[in-house]
């Protein structure tokens, strides 16, 4: 069982910086789908990031597209969400999830339980 732990949330100003990271154990293959996911309350969830460690190859929403980016560290125990020029609508909570044993494809609305780990959440708030 993947068991992700997500860190570096906090408040910022719009046109700020902020990076996610997400901590990856039980499961060391590179054959992993990984990604971020945020929350905003009324509002549906919406999937931000794809990454698959296999070959590295990303997805993005287009909400994020030229101001996030998506990556993992050499030991691949950690993904990152780095979130440049953030904005007040990028308010939201912000989870991890991760699939093993399958690519991300290029789709970035996966069906419910396609993702079978999740973080518990890190909340990032940006003030106009």
């Amino acid at each position: 069982q993947v068991h992700l732990v997500e860190s570096g949330g906090g408040s910022v100003q719009a046109g700020g910086s902020l990076r996610l990271s997400c901590a990856v154990s039980g499961y060391t293959a590179s054959t992993i789908c990984l990604a971020w996911f945020r929350q905003a309350p009324g509002k549906e969830r919406e999937e931000v990031a794809t990454f698959y460690a296999g070959d590295g190859n990303t997805n993005y929403a287009d909400s994020v597209k030229g101001r996030f980016a998506i990556s993992q560290d050499n030991t691949q125990n950690t993904v990152y969400l780095q979130m440049n020029r953030l904005k007040p609508e990028d308010t939201a909570m912000y989870y991890c999830a991760a699939r093993p044993r399958l690519r991300c494809g290029s789709t970035m609305n996966h069906f419910e339980g396609f993702f079978t780990s999740w973080g518990q959440g890190t909340q990032v708030t940006v003030s106009s």
